[in-house]
């Protein structure tokens, strides 16, 4: 409606090759993802050629070390990858988000054998990968859950149920976190566990708000059989590894919150200088024009936000209380932009002629995956208050 085209945004990157690579995504972008995004979106296609194309352009390995196949690149400039890839179509930014999650526990916690026999596959070689910590009676209460792993021999026996598992029923492996001992955090394990292992099955896919193109189903493991060597770190040292893992997912979910609300921001602003009414644009009246810039101050703010918590990990310094609040103030940031971008198109913002309703349905679920954002509060009050007293 409007002939002011977003510009695309302003982005400090630290080396001539990270802008090379912010390039390359841009280019996949507009020829690959945002010609299909909407329609894809709206008839639930997973698009798994994008994802190999992703894989052959180095894409989903980009914070991991070069000599398993990564891109040695660091937080900050893949997180801004991802930021870009969300605001395209979260489906994928998410995707590319989980995938890393994925392969967090082996690249960090993995013997030198095992990263060099699994990692090049995982990283570089057309892979998809799952994270397996949620169940049916255990979300935020993770160390509760109930899938157990057996020693039998050099092998275990994987028993349970995992939930809200993205990319469940099309990923090639998956990371999983399995009981082998007593109760409480302490007794869980990590496994890397092969998608076509006998009997591992998946259910039908959720049926979801939004996301559609993005298969999130539960995973039933009947009698698993996992080699030894497929054991991730020690005994009963997967929770830890978990929670490590998890406070770099959380920077992906802020990054990718922080797309999505771009997204819609600049639909907004496209619309609201091209919609006329009372014979000038709507973008005109200050009603509008502060509400737009409340939008672009929130974008803003929090991707200066994930990208100090980022830097903080590239440091090597601790960064768990940021990641939180980065997750936090993203996701709750890109829930109240949404809305108000389809508050800035009025009955137009209600339909799908427009993606911002997309976009409102697809942000909802950001305050929810990785840790819901009450999860969030609890987790900086603790690095503030210490543990809550029973």
């Amino acid at each position: 409606m409007s002939d002011r085209a977003p510009q695309p945004v302003e982005r400090q990157l630290p080396t001539e090759e990270s802008k090379d690579l912010v390039a390359l995504v841009r280019d996949i972008i507009q020829r690959e993802i945002s010609p299909r995004a909407a329609e894809e979106e709206d008839s639930g296609h997973f698009p798994r050629e994008l994802f190999t194309l992703l894989s052959e352009s180095g894409l989903l390995g980009l914070a991991y070390d070069s000599a398993y196949g990564g891109g040695d690149q660091p937080y900050e400039v893949y997180l801004q990858v991802l930021e870009e890839l969300a605001a395209a179509r979260l489906t994928v930014g998410l995707g590319v988000s989980v995938h890393s999650l994925a392969c967090h526990a082996l690249a960090g916690y993995g013997s030198k054998e095992q990263r060099a026999e699994f990692l090049p596959a995982m990283l570089g070689g057309g892979l998809l990968g799952a994270y397996c910590l949620s169940e049916p009676s255990s979300g935020s209460d993770a160390a509760s859950l109930r899938t157990k792993a057996v020693r039998d021999g050099d092998d275990w026996i994987i028993t349970g149920t995992k939930a809200w598992i993205t990319h469940g029923g099309i990923a090639d492996f998956c990371t999983v976190l399995a009981r082998t001992g007593g109760e409480g955090a302490r007794g869980i394990t990590a496994f890397l566990v092969p998608c076509d292992a006998p009997g591992l099955n998946a259910a039908a896919p959720e049926k979801k708000m939004g996301m559609k193109g993005s298969p999130t189903a539960q995973l039933h493991f009947d009698g698993v059989r996992v080699a030894d060597h497929r054991r991730i770190g020690e005994e009963g040292q997967g929770f830890a590894i978990a929670l490590s893992a998890l406070d770099s997912g959380r920077l992906g979910i802020a990054a990718c919150a922080i797309g999505v609300a771009q997204a819609a921001l600049d639909e907004a602003v496209g619309y609201a200088t091209g919609r006329l009414q009372f014979g000038r644009p709507i973008a005109d009246f200050q009603g509008l024009r502060f509400l737009l810039a409340d939008m672009a101050t929130q974008i803003e703010a929090g991707r200066s936000l994930y990208l100090a918590a980022a830097r903080l990990r590239d440091a090597g310094r601790p960064f768990s209380q940021q990641a939180a609040m980065a997750k936090l103030f993203c996701t709750d940031a890109a829930m109240k932009v949404t809305v108000d971008a389809v508050q800035v198109l009025g009955g137009y913002g209600y339909t799908t002629d427009f993606p911002v309703e997309r976009y409102m349905r697809e942000a909802k679920v950001l305050q929810i995956v990785e840790g819901t954002n009450q999860i969030q509060r609890m987790v900086i009050a603790r690095h503030l208050a210490g543990p809550e007293t029973r």
